[in-house]
């Protein structure tokens, strides 16, 4: 009786585990959040076709958007009117924008992509766009400092046209009931070829460009050598 006890308080163990294992990745994550960041980091998705205007920008695909110059592409998705979060990642783009123009400064190669060839850049996105057209994205990247070079802002012309970038990369916006928003905010790393590759908390900062810049070495690199090769 007991050895039979026994082996059923196993079989509940194992089973527990595996249900566990499965829920979270094989305990590699414990949250939403957590799953979209390693789901990315294994199967790249695919920017969606969404057609994105901004301050001296037409409607391009997002995918355009994305890949034209190369390099590698920091984004955020952010409302104009945010008092809370989008503050901080205002301020976070605002300080990644200022370290890239000090590795411009500092390297020869950084002051070339300075004038448009391949390296890390950065697209903040507004989820807002019944306030957040190009006048307002404007304004807003005027007090953020913003380089138009490095830092660029967009939108799409309605929800509707929004919805499918926000399902795709799993941005959850809800309104909170007073006129704002909360969100999941984050840095999407993405790279020459409009996949999103990498999530970042913004706190992680440092760590996300760092992974940046590695990619968009790489993507040079990789670029040069088939080059030479063809």
């Amino acid at each position: 009786m007991m050895g039979r006890t026994t082996a059923l308080s196993v079989l509940f163990a194992l089973l527990a585990y595996a249900a566990g294992a499965w829920l979270t990745h094989d305990f590699q994550i414990w949250t939403a959040e957590g799953a979209r960041r390693l789901e990315v980091a294994l199967a790249p998705v695919p920017a969606p076709a969404t057609p994105l205007h901004g301050p001296d920008m037409a409607d391009t695909p997002l995918p355009l958007l994305l890949t034209e110059g190369g390099g590698v592409t920091i984004v955020d998705f952010v409302y104009t009117r945010c008092q809370t979060v989008c503050l901080a990642l205002g301020s976070t783009f605002q300080q990644l924008q200022a370290n890239i123009q000090e590795g411009q400064r500092n390297s020869p190669a950084g002051a070339k992509r300075a004038k448009g060839t391949a390296g890390v850049k950065l697209l903040s996105i507004s989820f807002d766009p019944a306030h957040d057209q190009p006048a307002a994205l404007a304004a807003y990247a005027g007090r953020l400092q913003a380089d138009p070079r490095i830092w660029r802002f967009a939108t799409a012309r309605d929800e509707t046209a929004l919805r499918p970038l926000l399902e795709r990369f799993q941005v959850v916006v809800i309104p909170d009931g007073m006129g704002g928003f909360e969100h999941n905010a984050a840095l999407l790393v993405v790279d020459g070829r409009g996949r999103l590759v990498r999530i970042f908390d913004y706190a992680d900062m440092d760590t996300a460009l760092a992974w940046a810049q590695h990619l968009a070495a790489t993507q040079a690199h990789t670029a040069k050598a088939e080059g030479a090769a063809g």
